[in-house]
């Protein structure tokens, strides 16, 4: 890895502005057992809060992720994807957006300088200084991402543009961006917050007030989420926000080996009385869009609710989880997840049973883990390394993964395939151009392999093109 400058940062990290969001209300189906129940709507005046402990701040349990905004797609610039010069965010859609969630009482507000390429922020601040300071918390992070030593003047300007961005004077609650990342976890550990003094300096806003509430968000290595919590006397973390969900709870390292359980996780926090903020609920999308027969378990359960219900609900049955995120590019997704907590209904003993079921048959499809983050892009050979996972995780979903030649329907399996394919991925972008140059790994919070992820989904279309299977 070598240094970026912040250009190539805040391309490297930019999120989801051109990524394809994935809807939060579940799949559709035709079976009328269920397809005929009339959806429950939210309830206003009943969103469920959580307490801090430190502050007393009443949390909605519904936090909102500001990665995904809403775009212009028309106004795109003509002949890119969107990510490299991407459309403009939608500013008029997200104050109404951001005002519908104030109005059911969604009072958490989660974003980054590195989110939508740098303009997350400033399109926050915009939607948020439009309502009064005390309607609304608002959670940023310290992106200060490089391979060697960040420059404490960079990150110092870094944290002082945010509050510039998002027009306040003091940040609610405050992140050390991703901890656990790179090869060497802990050295990027040192490099980003030790060897140049910029823990000491949140802790001295902290104490100034600044700095209301200080934590850190954990990807990667547990090892420096370990180490960060065994220091947590001195340090005092006011919350941690972790990867949680239902199939995360118990299947994360079978999936990855590098991953953790999401149950340990949560665990070391809930001993230590650390409050949970909660990120990928939906695991980016793929527990409110299940395999068609999965769904059809869920909603004959709760024909009333969304299949996403059942994630939200899981994490919020967990009484240290603080709020859960979601990136709500859509009113249908808000308006899906408001009905989630407005308000919560915690899950029995019985149906945390049967979500374990449902997530050991989530698991045995093998799909590819990936949340489309997008924190890979953009790839230096110019490969949409998101969209190519999604279709092939959406062909096992929908059963169109071939096996083998010998497959009843293999024609249309492969048809479907190929030609979803083609569609849904430029050919100038598809995993054949993979160079394998680990450009991308290092960023992927979710440790994919992705050069051999790549070699492999080449290798499955060329036998599918030859039938050889």
């Amino acid at each position: 890895m070598k240094d970026i400058s912040r250009r190539d940062f805040l391309k490297i990290m930019g999120a989801g502005v051109a990524a394809t969001a994935v809807a939060a209300v579940g799949c559709q189906n035709n079976d009328p057992a269920w397809t005929d129940a009339t959806p429950l709507k939210a309830q206003k005046g009943k969103m469920t809060y959580r307490t801090n402990p430190k502050t007393g701040d009443k949390v909605s349990l519904l936090g909102y992720g500001m990665m995904r905004l809403p775009v212009i797609e028309d106004k795109a610039p003509k002949g890119t994807s969107g990510r490299e010069t991407p459309a403009p965010i939608d500013q008029k859609m997200v104050n109404k957006l951001v005002d519908k969630a104030i109005e059911y009482g969604v009072n958490y507000f989660d974003t980054s300088p590195a989110y939508c390429q740098g303009r997350s922020e400033h399109a926050t601040g915009i939607a948020l200084s439009r309502h009064k300071r005390d309607e609304y918390f608002i959670a940023t992070k310290l992106s200060n991402f490089a391979p060697t030593t960040w420059p404490r003047e960079a990150s110092i300007k870094m944290f002082e543009n945010s509050l510039k961005e998002l027009q306040v004077d003091y940040i609610d609650y405050l992140l050390l961006h991703s901890i656990g990342g790179g090869e060497d976890c802990m050295q990027m550990l040192r490099n980003r917050y030790y060897d140049n003094g910029i823990l000491d300096f949140l802790l001295e806003q902290r104490e100034k007030g600044v700095i209301r509430n200080l934590g850190f968000s954990y990807h990667g290595d547990v090892k420096a989420y370990d180490y960060l919590l065994s220091r947590h006397d001195e340090y005092k973390w006011d919350f941690v926000q972790i990867e949680m969900n239902y199939l995360d709870w118990h299947f994360a390292n079978e999936i990855n080996e590098h991953n953790t359980e999401a149950e340990y996780l949560y665990n070391e926090l809930d001993k230590r009385k650390i409050p949970a903020v909660i990120m990928e609920p939906l695991l980016g999308g793929r527990l409110a869009n299940v395999p068609d027969h999965i769904a059809n378990e869920m909603k004959s359960r709760e024909p009333q609710r969304s299949i996403a219900s059942w994630a939200f609900r899981f994490c919020g049955t967990y009484p240290n989880v603080l709020t859960s995120l979601s990136g709500m590019t859509y009113m249908d997704h808000l308006d899906d997840n408001l009905v989630s907590h407005c308000p919560l209904k915690p899950l029995t003993q019985e149906e945390l049973d049967f979500l374990e079921d449902i997530a050991k048959k989530i698991y045995d499809l093998k799909n590819i883990p990936c949340t489309a983050c997008q924190y890979c892009m953009p790839c230096p050979f110019g490969l949409d390394i998101p969209s190519i996972f999604a279709h092939y995780n959406k062909c096992i979903k929908e059963g169109n993964l071939a096996r083998t030649a010998d497959d009843s329907e293999f024609k249309k399996m492969r048809k479907a395939f190929l030609v979803g394919y083609d569609r849904s991925v430029p050919k100038l972008r598809q995993a054949d151009h993979c160079t394998h140059c680990g450009e991308c790994v290092a960023h992927c919070p979710q440790r994919i392999r992705i050069p051999e992820m790549m070699q492999m989904v080449d290798e499955y279309v060329e036998k599918l093109k030859q039938g050889t299977l």
